[in-house]
């Protein structure tokens, strides 16, 4: 669902607190001030998209440094600028297999290596969250979150909890407890049951995961045909891309 923007702006500055409370630097508006803006024209062409919403279109505008304070190595996905960016951009949706909306309707928000959350633009999906595992063998689309504000308010909670922690040799916000000798799954399930463990970047355990799948809608089917449902993609991918000349 989309956000209301006050509802939005609000998450965000409670993630930042909370970040920063942690002992987190946050990048301030100033050290960013030679960004260039979108190319609105480039991201409506390479989603096939008729409009973007306001929430979204401020959010990709604030002009943040690609390295946000984010969970773990997350860092923000570069947008389409040139022929390289939006190769980049499209080659993460080959992976959106299986998803109950227009999978070229998506704009890739955040990289927490190997997951990629991006942002749906599509029907009654849209302002969800959605991530995908970047793997050769493995299918894991699943919605991580209702909403931007909803995944930033989960990461918040998390803090809060005690189950995302400041690890001190890199300044990283990581899910799970500073020893790391539990799965942060594990440690989510136990310490905050309550928080929707599809809005951190970590492995979820495969029953858990098909269930979640199904809830959202994706084509478990497709999901089971993985290699040969991957391949349809890919060649609507390159589809695409042969059409933008890239």
């Amino acid at each position: 669902m989309l956000d209301e923007m006050r509802v939005l702006r609000t998450a965000i500055q409670s993630y930042r607190a909370a970040a920063t409370a942690a002992g987190v630097a946050w990048p301030q508006r100033g050290d960013t001030q030679g960004a260039q803006p979108p190319d609105w024209d480039l991201i409506h062409r390479v989603f096939d998209l008729d409009h973007i919403p306001g929430q979204l279109s401020w959010f990709l505008s604030e002009g943040w440094d690609t390295r946000w304070p984010l969970l773990g190595d997350g860092e923000l996905e570069p947008l389409p600028a040139d022929a390289r960016t939006t190769l980049s951009s499209l080659t993460v949706l080959s992976f959106a297999i299986g998803t109950p909306f227009q999978w070229r309707r998506q704009i890739p928000l955040f990289r927490f290596d190997p997951y990629v959350y991006t942002f749906v633009l599509d029907g009654d999906h849209e302002g969800e969250i959605w991530r995908y595992l970047i793997s050769p063998d493995l299918y894991d689309p699943v919605r991580a979150a209702p909403s931007l504000a909803a995944l930033f308010a989960a990461w918040t909670d998390g803090i809060a909890a005690g189950v995302v922690y400041r690890r001190e040799r890199d300044d990283w916000l990581m899910v799970g407890e500073p020893t790391e000798t539990a799965r942060p799954f594990d440690v989510l399930q136990e310490r905050a049951p309550r928080l929707d463990f599809l809005a951190f970047p970590i492995d979820i355990p495969a029953s858990a995961m098909r269930e979640r799948q199904s809830e959202c809608g994706v084509d478990l089917d497709c999901i089971d045909r993985g290699p040969e449902c991957q391949a349809e993609q890919q060649n609507a991918v390159d589809a695409v891309c042969a059409s933008l000349g890239v």
